[in-house]
């Protein structure tokens, strides 16, 4: 068994995607606590907010690792959720800072189910990628 840099890239991956899932966590938490009016709209997103752009810097970092270490599946696993973070910045409302959450819209129902929707779906494709890093982890750990 050897150490390369595509075991040390799944290494990182699965460090930062343990983060993802807490921040998928926090987020269907959040949003649940909002439906069910135990927190208020400007708190919530406040508190949200600064959580976006860690989230999608962080899973683009370890994806540069791929990239560098030749893992083209997990890059192109990886890719659909990292365009959708993309369209989804570019298509937030209006704010003065940054962050996908506007609390003067976030109460609107479709709105609100939405970004439900979505914290569920992060949370499964995380949860999912975790699995398939610590297999390829071992993969590139086994191979080397």
């Amino acid at each position: 068994m050897a150490f390369s840099f595509a075991a040390f890239s799944y290494i990182v991956a699965l460090l930062i995607d343990a983060f993802l899932i807490f921040f998928s966590i926090f987020h269907v938490i959040a949003f649940d606590e909002l439906k069910t009016d135990y927190k208020n709209p400007i708190d919530q997103c406040n508190s949200l907010n600064p959580l976006v752009l860690p989230e999608y810097g962080l899973h683009v970092l370890f994806n540069l690792l791929f990239l560098f270490s030749g893992e083209w599946l997990s890059l192109a696993l990886n890719i659909p959720l990292i365009a959708y973070h993309v369209w989804r910045y570019a298509n937030r409302p209006v704010m003065s800072g940054p962050g996908l959450y506007d609390p003067t819209s976030i109460m609107n129902t479709d709105v609100l189910r939405s970004c439900q929707r979505e914290g569920w779906i992060k949370l499964a494709v995380y949860l999912l990628s975790f699995f398939y890093y610590l297999y390829g982890m071992i993969m590139a750990l086994i191979a080397a």
